[in-house]
């Protein structure tokens, strides 16, 4: 392939070169200290290896823009269309998810060669005319690759929390003081009405958060911050994990069949609780918001306190009046670790740190349509038996968020940043 003679670049594609860039450098940067071990090793169905991350993302923009867009495309291994493939049925046969980890090889360099390889040839491809559906599949392609940025550091995280030397993921930085907030969280009323939810149709946005359409609120109320690891230790010292009054019939299964005593990652040592995180074993930060929690402990803590958790509609009402800033993964300040809720506005770290358990089910918006050809399984196929949460937390990339974007997990699954925010009716 050769550059055009007669460069087309639009001032959108233009952006989405730049933009595109620094979401694959930023990538590699995420795996900068990791060895092909660390890389290989898949800890859990849920989770997936580093080295599968690197490759499925760089999969994504081969197989859905240069193969049918790039006459004369020169496929890098034609393996990996099997190895590499996540979950669309319609391209074809893949590896089975649970056994990602079984692939040594090819190896780290190979799949880093293998960036390169499509990322010279996506770069070549955006110096000519390209036509509307091919830009907005980049952009789905470099939001996708954000997803699994956030994925890679939950899923390192998983593995190295199943190994008794509690490694750090970057060993030596530097863990800022938190922010003390003791007294209790106060409430922000809303006085609920007809609003509007959705994607406005304005820039980026995922299938799923369209289209905008308007419900009818309750006046309700939200808790200023999210419930904190304080407030957690409250529970579990009253009895939380051990009383079925507080739990869904599939929580307190979940609860019984594993044990739980603890969010996730936590270990009672003496009189101290301990945590896993991305820098190593810690202890727990009080005023930090309480995180790697299911839906079924968001639950059960909300009834114990009286309260319930948010709708979807709710917190997306409310998030429209504040800015989207907050504890993200910016590499420039990179600490995936949450922090405690500094003052920022009314409701405080409503974006970043934890992501906020609603107590919505993951379901079609009304009109709802399904995208045409294999990129319609992004989303679509997933609307059933998952709730959403609603925020980023501290391992989203900065920029990623907006006030309509929908996070769905399983209701049982607690490995990433997620927390909880409670409300009330007025």
């Amino acid at each position: 392939m050769s550059r055009s003679t007669t460069p087309l670049v639009t001032s959108r594609q233009a952006d989405l070169t730049a933009a595109f860039l620094s979401c694959r450098n930023q990538t590699l940067r995420l795996a900068d200290g990791l060895t092909d071990a660390d890389a290989t090793v898949q800890s859990m169905q849920d989770a997936s290896p580093s080295k599968w991350h690197l490759a499925h993302t760089t999969w994504f923009f081969e197989e859905f823009v240069l193969v049918p867009g790039v006459p004369g495309y020169r496929v890098f291994n034609p393996h990996f269309r099997f190895l590499f493939n996540s979950y669309y049925e319609t391209v074809g046969a893949r590896q089975p998810r649970e056994q990602r980890g079984l692939l040594s090889r090819p190896s780290l360099d190979e799949v880093k060669s293998y960036r390169a390889h499509v990322d010279d040839a996506l770069l070549h491809y955006l110096v000519g005319p390209v036509s509307a559906a091919a830009e907005d599949l980049i952009e789905l392609g470099i939001a996708h690759e954000e997803q699994h940025q956030e994925l890679f550091l939950t899923d390192i995280l998983h593995l190295f929390a199943q190994n008794p030397l509690r490694p750090a993921y970057r060993p030596g930085f530097d863990v800022a003081r938190m922010h003390e907030t003791r007294a209790a969280a106060s409430w922000i009323e809303f006085p609920g009405g007809i609003v509007e939810i959705g994607h406005s149709g304005s820039g980026f946005g995922f299938d799923c958060e369209r289209p905008a359409h308007a419900v009818l609120l309750r006046p309700y109320a939200l808790a200023e911050r999210p419930v904190s690891n304080r407030d957690w230790c409250a529970f579990i010292a009253a009895g939380g994990y051990g009383d079925p009054r507080w739990w869904l019939a599939d929580g307190w299964a979940a609860v019984c069949a594993g044990g739980w005593d603890s969010p996730l990652y936590w270990r009672r040592e003496a009189d101290e609780w301990l945590q896993m995180t991305l820098h190593g074993e810690r202890p727990i930060e009080p005023e930090a918001p309480v995180h790697h929690i299911s839906y079924y402990e968001a639950d059960a803590f909300a009834r114990w306190s009286q309260a319930r958790l948010p709708t979807e509609s709710e917190w997306e009402a409310a998030a429209r009046g504040q800015p989207v800033r907050g504890h993200f993964a910016d590499s420039a300040h990179f600490r995936p670790r949450p922090r405690s809720a500094e003052p920022d506005g009314p409701l405080r770290q409503l974006y970043g740190g934890v992501w906020e358990w609603t107590a919505s089910p993951f379901l079609a918006y009304p009109g709802f349509q399904v995208a045409p050809g294999a990129v319609g399984e992004y989303n679509g196929k997933f609307m059933c038996g998952q709730f959403v949460l609603r925020g980023g937390s501290c391992a989203t990339p900065p920029g990623h968020i907006r006030p309509s974007y929908r996070n769905f997990f399983y209701p049982g699954q607690r490995w990433q940043f997620s927390g909880l925010r409670l409300a009330e009716d007025r």
